[in-house]
């Protein structure tokens, strides 16, 4: 006795085979398209990163200037430079810090100083700003050397070397100042603001 098989069942399992066979094909060619693209664009990927050229820190000055200001640590450099040694009552230990006076950055920023700094304008102030938010304000007639001896000045080094990233690269010192609740690590803008009239 023969066993038959029908031939629509045979028919039927060979072309489920040719089918899987084809997919399978398609499946190794895709997957040889996939190795050929992450080995041409991965490593412009990860080398990416490496060649992106680092932003310059800025300072900005603005709002109730003639002139607003964007200056970076190398604008800083060509600036009168000042020198101020004062004890640093957070970290306990005595600081030479090399910087700008903040009177010289405002007068190049057209803010109204010595004569200039009377009636209304006296209601001006500065706000200065961290890049963490931390804000402070000092009133203009402070930070004016005809009105008072402040010496309050934007630092980019402290005993000889750039500031560290978590202090600068521009720092904020009040020298005078018993506490140092308004030296302002990471300054990132002195804003000029007028004082609405009520």
């Amino acid at each position: 006795m023969t066993l038959e098989i029908p031939k629509t069942r045979f028919d039927s399992s060979e072309r489920t085979l040719k089918v899987l066979t084809v997919r399978s094909a398609a499946l190794l060619h895709l997957r040889s398209l996939l190795v050929v693209v992450l080995v041409q664009f991965v490593p412009m990927v990860c080398a990416a990163p490496a060649q992106t050229a680092a932003v310059p820190a800025e300072l900005r000055i603005a709002d109730a200037v003639s002139t607003p200001l964007v200056l970076t640590v190398a604008d800083l450099k060509k600036m009168p430079r000042k020198t101020l040694t004062v004890v640093n009552p957070h970290e306990k230990k005595t600081e030479t810090y090399e910087g700008v006076a903040v009177a010289e950055l405002l007068q190049r920023a057209g803010a109204p100083q010595g004569e200039q700094l009377r009636g209304a304008a006296m209601a001006t102030y500065v706000v200065a700003e961290a890049g963490d938010g931390y804000r402070v304000v000092f009133s203009l007639a402070e930070l004016d050397s005809e009105i008072v001896d402040s010496e309050v000045m934007v630092a980019d080094t402290v005993d000889g070397a750039p500031l560290s990233a978590q202090q600068g690269p521009f720092r904020l010192v009040a020298p005078h100042e018993k506490r140092p609740a308004r030296w302002v690590r990471m300054l990132k803008s002195l804003t000029v603001v007028r004082a609405a009239a009520q």
